[in-house]
Parts: structure tokens; sequence; C-alpha cells
């Protein structure tokens, strides 16, 4: 049976997530706009930095903060490819955090898909408020 469009998209950011080299939380966006990836993202350190894999965490308030998230980064992609963003979908792994659900509303995103709620409830509020669409796949599990 074929996946949906969702679930296919959701998968392709699970696969980004791959790449992440921040172990205390490996994500993955995918930016889409009418069924074509326009970016993807994980969390990693700045470029030509090195990675928490390499040298450790750098925390702040209980936070690894050497980390740029998965959204920041597939966000940085689009710009440097100059990619327009409006009226995109943002598939993640995990719902956004605060700071990232913002630069997503910024760019013009209508709509984000995540695999699993991830700490901060402000983004439903905000979201609604907005009018961005938040689709919950997350089988029931919870990050912290």
């Amino acid at each position: 049976m074929r996946p949906s469009w969702d679930s296919y998209f959701l998968g392709i950011a699970t696969q980004a997530a791959t790449r992440a080299t921040c172990d205390r939380n490996h994500v993955g966006c995918v930016l889409v706009r009418d069924k074509s990836i326009l970016a993807t993202g994980f969390n990693g350190s700045i470029r030509g930095r090195p990675h928490c894999e390499e040298i450790g965490h750098l925390m702040e308030d209980g936070h690894c903060v050497r980390t740029v998230h998965a959204e920041a980064n597939a966000i940085v992609q689009a710009a440097r490819n100059g990619v327009r963003l409006e009226g995109a979908t943002a598939y993640i792994t995990s719902s956004p955090c605060w700071k990232c659900f913002q630069l997503l509303a910024n760019t013009g995103i209508v709509r984000i898909v995540f695999g699993r709620f991830y700490r901060d409830a402000t983004v439903f509020e905000e979201a609604k408020a907005a009018g961005i669409e938040l689709v919950d796949l997350s089988p029931g599990e919870v990050i912290d």
C-alpha cells in the first residue's frame, strides 16, 4: 500500500534526521510545495565548526546550544539557493520549538506536519492564531 503524501515526506524528514550530529535529539526537516522538495535540514553545528559528536555538547539551561535546529538549517538551505518558501509545508520529525516555529511562520509556511510532540505547546495556539495548519502524525510518544 502506498503511503500518503504526508507519511512519504515525513519519512524523508526521518531519513534527513540520520545526518544529525547532536545525539540529544536527531531531527530532520523537509520543506515541500506542490509535492516537490524545496529544501532539507537536520540539526548540527554551524557550518565548518565541530559537532557535538566530536567535542561534546554546549549546554545552557538544559539545552544544547551548539546545534542549529533542522528547521533553521532547511530555511537557510532554501535561502542559499534562492528558493521561495511561501505556501510550503514543513515536515519535521519533532514539533518545532518556539523559535523555529517563529522562523517557519515568517517564511510563509502554511502547514507543519510533525512526527512527535517536542516540549513546547505554545506553537499550537500560535499556529491557530497565525492560520498555520498543524498536523500531528505522532504515535502518542512525547519527547522531553
